[in-house]
């Protein structure tokens, strides 16, 4: 099929496959990122319910080591800050990828089309994982 397209056309469905993989390792990284963001509020939450004086570990690689209410509250809430503002990067360049794709697509399509406009839909979407 993309034998007997132009060499530019081939160059942009070539870009456009490039940006699909892209989204798709971005949606998985947000989502990852998004994960470990929820466990890590959930764990901040359950340890404001817990008394100051309860005796705590944290986990180091396969080991549990023995923390203080403070430090463990100040490392979870550290963790949760710095995922927040990961998840936001991530669904920013999640945008910026959808945007170029779209573009992308829109610049094919003319192209394609012998330059008569036409800025459908079509049904070459950056692969649905994780979209919004």
């Amino acid at each position: 099929m993309q034998g007997n397209l132009p060499p530019e056309a081939q160059e942009k469905i070539e870009e456009l496959q490039d940006l699909q993989e892209t989204a798709q390792q971005v949606a998985a990284q947000k989502q990852q990122a998004e994960t470990t963001l929820n466990e890590s509020q959930t764990a901040l939450d359950a340890l404001e319910d817990i008394d100051e004086d309860t005796e705590m570990y944290r986990e180091v690689g396969e080991l549990l080591v023995s923390t203080e209410y403070d430090d463990a509250y100040e490392n979870l809430e550290e963790k949760v800050e710095s995922l927040e503002v990961r998840v936001e990067q991530l669904g920013k360049q999640e945008e910026r990828v959808r945007e170029q794709f779209e573009s992308l697509q829109e610049e094919l399509q003319q192209m394609l089309q012998g330059g008569a406009g036409g800025a459908g839909g079509g049904p070459m979407g950056p692969g649905g994982a994780g979209g919004a």
